[in-house]
């Protein structure tokens, strides 16, 4: 060490420094027109916001579709077990016609979905199982302020049945006998009374229909009910 120590002094000493050299380069800068300033650029604006802008663009989407697949996931997946299935949204209804069976018998009572603030139709729909030899349909429409007759028909022969209309107590009432020796067959058989009322909805709730029927072997049935409101009716006005 000692040794590279005292060689690089003598080496310093020996140096001499080229004077004329250096003057001629200090001559040369001094004759050489200034550069031009150089203009300051505005610095460009960060590209960090845009950058995190667009981060928080892709994080929301992937958030929606997140949502959206698992949202279709808990869809198609099954039931946990145990757990019951939720009921199905109810549908309104409308009342179904009041119906009544006696044996071979049975008749329903409804008013005709025609129907409307001046005018009804009440229907009575029986069906047998049997042939009959004998059979009575009766209507009672309840007078609830204008009720008169305006006609009546049936879905069997008219000229198998006899037809009356008649007023008694606080009723317009409609009836139809089977003639003798005249058969109804086995089936579905419509029986309409056909009736002008006050203006409004009518309120059916008090009409009421009776049918009597015998069968081919002598056996009777007798059946009653009352009459549902077509559907959409207005209620009593």
């Amino acid at each position: 060490m000692d040794e590279l120590q005292r060689a690089l002094r003598a080496a310093a000493r020996s140096h001499q420094p080229d004077r004329a050299r250096i003057l001629a380069r200090v001559e040369r800068g001094m004759a050489e027109p200034a550069p031009a300033p150089r203009r300051h650029h505005r610095p460009a604006a960060p590209r960090w916001p845009r950058i995190a802008l667009a981060t928080a663009a892709v994080a929301a989407v992937l958030a929606v579709g997140g949502l959206g697949v698992r949202a279709v996931l808990q869809e198609d997946a099954p039931a946990p077990s145990g757990v019951a299935d939720p009921p199905p949204p109810a549908t309104p209804t409308t009342p179904a016609p009041t119906s009544a069976v006696d044996g071979f018998l049975r008749a329903q009572g409804g008013v005709d979905p025609h129907s409307n603030r001046f005018w009804a139709q009440s229907n009575i729909t029986l069906g047998t199982g049997t042939a009959l030899t004998g059979l009575t349909v009766e209507l009672r429409v309840a007078q609830t302020g204008g009720v008169a007759d305006t006609g009546n028909w049936r879905t069997l022969p008219a000229g198998h049945f006899t037809a009356s209309v008649r007023e008694e107590g606080n009723a317009v009432v409609y009836t139809w006998t089977l003639r003798e020796g005249r058969t109804v067959p086995v089936g579905r058989h419509v029986f309409a009374g056909q009736y002008n009322h006050a203006e409004g909805g009518r309120d059916a709730g008090g009409d009421r229909f009776t049918v009597t029927a015998i069968g081919a072997d002598g056996e009777r049935a007798t059946v009653t009910g009352g009459f549902a409101p077509a559907p959409g009716a207005a209620g009593p006005s």
